[in-house]
């Protein structure tokens, strides 16, 4: 199985933010399938980027995705489709 690089890990978990507004750190953390060190630098840098948002919902504090991370995953499916179309 190969490993996922950084850009591969970004675009998961902005991916399962996208899916389940509102999501918890705990899940994200589970569904992102990463060890809770390096969950922690991931969401870190995501929020530094502006990619993601921290924000509370009923006394509990959830994220969700910024307009910036719309359009990360916008852009990285751009660039995929262009690998895929000339056989990269």
């Amino acid at each position: 199985m190969k490993k996922r690089g950084k850009f591969e890990i970004m675009r998961d978990m902005l991916e399962i933010v996208q899916q389940n507004p509102n999501i918890k750190t705990t899940p994200l953390l589970r569904k992102s399938n990463l060890s809770t060190l390096r969950f922690k630098q991931y969401y870190e840098d995501l929020l530094e980027k502006g990619l993601i948002l921290e924000k509370e919902d009923k006394n509990n504090k959830v994220v969700g995705l910024t307009e910036k991370g719309f359009k990360f995953l916008d852009k990285y499916k751009t660039i995929l489709n262009f690998i895929e179309e000339f056989d990269l």
